[in-house]
Parts: structure tokens; C-alpha cells; sequence
């Protein structure tokens, strides 16, 4: 899968970067702290709604997904620190 970075770059899908951000977002709440392991089954969420639809999607795309992936799983102060860093 390849994703149109904000600047109009395509490049390769890394699910490394997302399960970073997913930690990193987590690291600054007073939630339960994720692991590793959880956020890599976001991540593998995250790429299997997204590829269903096409072949290139966008860092918006991502954005709104993992959003909506930890709210799902209850990690709201999460994913609003996701977004917030994400913009």
C-alpha cells in the first residue's frame, strides 16, 4: 500500500511510524499505558479498513482511522493527543 504523504509525496505504507506515533500519543495521557503489542494490532486495523478501499491513501485517511480505532477501544485521551500531534 502507498500513502500520499501532506506534501503530495507518495510513498511506502511503514507501519512502524504509526505504531510510534499510537505510543507516543498514549505515553502522554494519564491512560493505561499501551504496549507494543497493542499498538501493532491498531496499526494492522488500520491497514486492513484502509486497503479494502484503494491502493493509495492519504495521511488523512490514517488520521481519521486510528482516531476512530482507539476511541472504539476506549483510548479517547489517545487518540485526542494523536490528532493533535498528528496536524
Amino acid at each position: 500500500m502507498k500513502i500520499t504523504k501532506r506534501n503530495g509525496i507518495i510513498t511506502l505504507y511503514d507501519d512502524e511510524k504509526l505504531i510510534a506515533s499510537i505510543l507516543r500519543a498514549n505515553a502522554e495521557t494519564a491512560e493505561t499505558l499501551m504496549d507494543r503489542k497493542q499498538a501493532a494490532a491498531i496499526a494492522d486495523q488500520v491497514f486492513l479498513r484502509l486497503t479494502a478501499g484503494s491502493e493509495i491513501i492519504s495521511t488523512n485517511d490514517v488520521r481519521r482511522c486510528v482516531d476512530a480505532l482507539l476511541r472504539e477501544q476506549g483510548f479517547t485521551e489517545t487518540a485526542r493527543h494523536y490528532m493533535e500531534y498528528r496536524k
